[in-house]
């Protein structure tokens, strides 16, 4: 429990904040009110949807507040109005307006999923594993308008590995991130945080994914493809177009690794394991999933979904 309980205004959206929300009810602060995304249409029923930072506050009894926008004096009078010690950030999804950074005594605190100032924006932990970084990490700062520009409080790291995915390092990251911003608040309750200023060296931007990135490029190396499945998994996921019947069908892939060879026009498949070819080195795809179609291991993929060993696969 902390030693020093606070009074505090979270502000979050996906599964990425529940763990620092939850983190911070556990040691004891008392959180006023969850700020989250509005509900949104999705589905194919196109049901509305809460964020699970909204589901999960809900079911705490904490007030959920889903403005669309922070502009405008009603917003800053409900938030002024908390009277909090501080603001939680993660993941919210929403820019905090000048005025609404200052308001707290001990300030906005955010968890952002890099080391700071590696990977400030949108992605970063997608943008690290397709780059090839060796390590990723969580890096709680003071907020100020700049993005992810704020004094550095608490960073932590954590490694890379041919086997890390979005998922898991996301999940890692929101744990970690949780752990840290209990740390951070205990030490700006006491008096005892250092803040240090950002490095304007190295400053990277990670912007916003898009499905269209999920595209496997055959020409490229096979090592910077096998990255893209890893890094676009779950969402948006990577996938290539086979062509059949005249129709070209998009296909995901779930896992896949690179192998030494090569030598072949990029997007050959080479044998009946669907091994393709690539600008360097060769892909081997170990699960995949048709559109609306359960995820299969390759074999089993191809037992009902055959493509031929010299096929070329569209590029394009």
């Amino acid at each position: 429990m902390a030693k020093h309980p606070l009074h505090l205004v979270f502000m979050g959206s996906s599964d990425f904040s529940v763990p620092v929300l939850a983190a911070l009810l556990e040691a004891g602060h008392e959180v006023k009110c969850a700020y989250s995304q509005p509900p949104r249409l999705a589905g194919r029923g196109q049901k509305e949807h809460s964020a699970p930072v909204h589901v999960y506050a809900k079911a705490k009894g904490i007030p959920v507040h889903t403005p669309e926008s922070l502009k405008g004096p009603e917003e800053w009078t409900a938030f002024t109005a908390y009277k909090a010690d501080a603001a939680v950030v993660a993941a919210y999804g929403l820019l905090l307006p000048a005025a609404f950074l200052d308001a707290p005594s001990l300030g906005c605190l955010n968890v952002h999923a890099s080391l700071l100032p590696r990977w400030r924006g949108a992605a970063p932990i997608q943008r690290a594993i397709l780059a090839g970084d060796e390590e990723s990490g969580i890096t709680i700062i003071k907020m100020t308008e700049g993005l992810d520009a704020g004094d550095i409080l608490l960073a932590n790291s954590v490694p890379i590995t041919p086997e890390t995915t979005a998922r898991s390092l996301h999940d890692e990251l929101s744990q970690l991130g949780a752990k840290l911003m209990v740390m951070a608040l205990e030490a700006a309750a006491e008096g005892t945080l250092a803040p240090r200023l950002q490095p304007q060296e190295g400053i990277t931007y990670a912007k916003k994914l898009t499905p269209a990135e999920g595209r496997l490029h055959w020409q490229r190396p096979a090592s910077e493809l096998e990255r893209q499945v890893r890094a676009f998994t779950p969402w948006p996921g990577a996938w290539f177009e086979y062509e059949t019947a005249g129709k070209r069908e998009r296909i995901k892939v779930l896992s896949a690794k690179d192998l030494a060879g090569g030598g072949e026009k990029p997007g050959t498949v080479l044998d009946d394991k669907l091994t393709i070819a690539c600008g360097e080195g060769v892909l081997r795809i170990c699960h995949l999933q048709r559109s609306g179609k359960s995820a299969m291991e390759v074999e089993s993929f191809l037992r009902g979904f055959p493509v031929p060993a010299r096929t070329v696969l569209p590029e394009g």
